[in-house]
This record gives C-alpha cells, structure tokens and sequence, in this order.
C-alpha cells in the first residue's frame, strides 16, 4: 500500500491515507500484542464513523504492528473491570459492542490483515470486518472460557463468520486454531505466506476500487437487510433496493460506462 504524508499517529492507532482513498488502519501497540483497552475502543470508534463519513474514503484496512494482531483485552483493563460494579461493566460492554458495530456499519469496505495471533476479542475485530487476509502462521482463540467469563459482544459477528457449530467448539474449549482451520471456517477469506501479505492486500483493494462506491455501501445494507431471511419474505424490499440504485446517478453512470464501452467516473486512471 502507499504511503501519504497524511499521518496522524497516537500511542495505540496510526492512521494513513494514500491518494486513490485507501485509509490503513494500523494497531500501534505490539509490545501489548495490540490488546485493546477502554483508549483503543474509543478510538477505533471514532477512527472509523470518521472514516465511514467521509466521502475521499474508499476502502479502509484493519492492520497491526508487531507479532500478533490483537490478544483481545489488556491485562491492565481487565484489572479495572474486576472492580467494576455491574452497571459500569454493561457501559463497558457497550462501548466495546459499539466499536464493533463501528467497524461492521462502516460503509466503506473493510479489509482486515492478520498476522500472528488474534484472541478473544481479535477474533471479533476479524470478524467484523468484510474481509479478511490471514498469514499461514496466525492463529485465533475463543479462550474467553478460559477465564470463566464468555464471548457475549463479539458473539453476532463471529457466529456470523464462522457458524453456530463451529462456535460450538471453539467458544466451548477456548482451544486454539490455526490460518487454514480459520479459512475452512470461513474467518478468514485468504491465507498467504507473511512476505504476501502486503501484496494480497493490494489485490483486493484494486478490485474494490473497480466498483461503485455508492453500490458497495447498498450492498453492506443490503447484506444486514436480508440474511437468513426467506426469499418470498424479502421480494418487495429487494426489488425497491435495486430500483433505487438503477434510478441513482452512480448506478446511471455504471450501466452508461458498460454501454458505450468507457471507464465508470468514480475509477481513477
């Protein structure tokens, strides 16, 4: 990916843009193995509703520096929460789901790229977003059980990746699972080597920059519309989504560029 001298960093975020709208999301903490602690949450979150708003922003990718992803909490965090009374630990769990939604609703498509490991909650950052790039010596954990406590916020997003089975296991033992066990799952889209992974990142970005910006978002919504619905239960809803994007002007613009055999506006040369 290329580098900007767009660069705000922080002591847990760093966040660089290029000038084809790709913004890189990076975890700054590898010494912590990039767990997240209150600070982190709050400012993914912000990171991306800003990044979700803003119109120069094509495609955003999840990374991090270091050994491992994410090892989901900080230790210190923790220690706060023990002391927590019960309402502060639902506001605390809150924050954390709404990161989460942050990174799911964002309507920009999401990439995220794996290397090392990603446990307890790093398996909900991965989950979360649309796609996901794994090196072949990263592995994940559910291990929440572990410490007598369970993955309830992260739950919808990884039981959407990999399946109500599959968490059956792996939510129950907390046992760790490899690159390739994440791809057959389905929480990982790709595994390569760690020297591909910049170049497979570069792969996909170039096929997202291809669509519709406009549709792209439609298609997020659509997805969270339709999922697990009967098809005679969603027929008017979609067929009223698809009359709304042919009547918009990027859908007008996609079907005039297939027609007289031109580059859609919203690609870049």
């Amino acid at each position: 990916m290329t580098d900007s001298p767009e660069t705000r960093p922080s002591e847990t975020l760093d966040v660089v843009r290029d000038g084809r709208g790709v913004a890189t999301v990076t975890l700054t903490r590898p010494a912590l193995h990039n767990a997240f602690d209150d600070a982190l949450i709050d400012r993914l979150t912000r990171t991306f509703t800003d990044l979700g708003a803003d119109d120069a922003v094509r495609v955003v990718v999840l990374a991090a520096e270091g050994k491992s992803f994410s090892a989901g909490a900080d230790l210190n965090w923790m220690r706060r929460m023990a002391g927590y009374t019960r309402d502060e630990n639902v506001a605390d769990a809150r924050a954390l789901a709404t990161m989460l939604e942050a990174i799911d609703r964002c309507p920009k498509p999401v990439i995220a790229l794996v290397q090392g490991a990603a446990f307890g909650g790093g398996v909900g950052l991965v989950a979360a977003c649309d796609i996901a790039i794994g090196t072949a010596d990263a592995t994940f954990a559910l291990s929440e059980v572990k410490l007598g406590i369970i993955p309830a916020v992260i739950s919808p997003y990884v039981l959407a990746a990999i399946g109500p089975r599959a968490a059956r296991r792996y939510m129950l033992t907390g046992e760790r699972f490899d690159a390739e066990e994440a791809h057959r799952l389905g929480l990982l889209h790709e595994v390569v080597g760690r020297e591909e992974l910049t170049g497979a990142a570069e792969v996909m970005i170039a096929a997202l920059l291809k669509a519709g910006p406009q549709a792209q978002a439609a298609v997020k919504d659509l997805i969270r519309a339709v999922a697990f619905r009967a098809p005679d239960g969603v027929m008017d809803e979609t067929a009223g989504r698809i009359a709304t994007i042919r009547a918009s002007a990027e859908g007008q613009e996609g079907l005039g560029a297939f027609l007289e055999k031109r580059t859609p506006g919203w690609i870049k040369e």
